[in-house]
């Protein structure tokens, strides 16, 4: 800690030259933290002279970041939002542990939502924060300690562990599937397709894996599943789901599987929790992922014997 304490500027010039860089004005910078703008310049001036190099362009009446200070506030900007993170945690939970978790919306709210009460059950003393989260980011410019990944096992600079896998069907609307009679795989290409951004390759892939390779298939995009599903509900076209992720809508007719006498494929992507290998050791996050790997094995099980809806706690 004797050597960290001489890389640690006092926190005072760090939040004057975040709020700086920010607002790329000293003046901008100063209003925000009830400060004079000549605070400002010192706090500026001093933070340089520690570091030995200008983090600011000096122009005339105007400043702008350096190279080198835009790689800086970018660091900064996320300690500072780390430092900020454990202190409302800290000060919502005292007695115990708090854990920021990235999910994915539907993912998050169709799957994990149901089972929270059961972690939070057996272990009081965590809190868990949500944030959502649609692709990959930096866990060192973000608030956030852990993320439900669905993708490829890789993420630079982190660690995960396997969740589930998923299968996906074409679903559609009784009314659709009506209309277009659909009878074989090529059927679907009649109809408009619905495709997720964050899965622009999904039709594609699925009508190759049925021998259906005429081109890549055009159609409207979302960036949710809920909306997407929401617009397959409505008549709009056929959407490529997860099956688990709209069962409710299956059981209750809102969707019907386009093509019910073809097996279910499973997509080459699989769900992980994902976490910086610096918070590995963190005892929330041990937690969090013993019971996330245990709940995801059990729903599993159960789904290979036929679907069964989450316990309750």
């Amino acid at each position: 800690m004797q050597l960290s304490r001489r890389f640690l500027p006092p926190m005072s010039l760090l939040c004057a030259f975040e709020a700086a860089a920010r607002h790329q004005s000293f003046t901008a910078a100063a209003a925000e933290l009830h400060l004079t703008q000549s605070a400002v310049s010192r706090q500026i001036r001093a933070l340089e002279e520690r570091l030995q190099a200008e983090l600011f362009v000096r122009e005339r009446q105007t400043v702008r970041l350096s190279p080198a200070g835009h790689a800086y506030a970018q660091e900064i900007r996320g300690a500072l939002a780390r430092i900020a993170s454990a202190t409302l945690g800290f000060k919502a939970n005292p007695q115990g542990g708090s854990l920021n978790l990235a999910i994915l919306p539907t993912f998050g709210t169709r799957w994990l939502a149901p089972r929270l009460p059961q972690f939070l059950s057996a272990h009081p003393g965590i809190t868990i924060n949500l944030t959502t989260r649609l692709s990959q980011f930096d866990f060192q410019l973000e608030a956030v300690d852990a993320a439900i990944h669905f993708g490829l096992p890789h993420w630079p600079g982190a660690e995960m562990a396997l969740l589930m896998t998923e299968t996906v069907v074409p679903a559609c609307s009784p009314q659709v599937q009506a209309q277009y009679g659909f009878s074989q795989p090529q059927d679907l290409l009649q109809a408009p397709l619905l495709h997720l951004a964050s899965r622009p390759d999904a039709w594609r892939r699925w009508l190759h894996g049925h021998a259906v390779t005429s081109g890549d298939p055009q159609g409207m995009l979302f960036d949710q599943f809920a909306t997407a599903a929401q617009a397959a509900i409505a008549g709009v076209g056929v959407a490529l789901l997860p099956r688990f992720l709209i069962e409710r809508e299956l059981a209750q007719g809102d969707l019907v599987r386009a093509l019910p006498q073809l097996p279910e494929m499973e997509s080459a992507e699989r769900y992980y929790l994902v976490w910086p290998t610096s918070r590995g050791d963190y005892p929330p996050l041990q937690a969090l992922r013993t019971w996330l790997q245990a709940a995801a094995g059990d729903f599993m099980l159960a789904s290979a014997e036929g679907w069964s809806a989450p316990a309750k706690p």
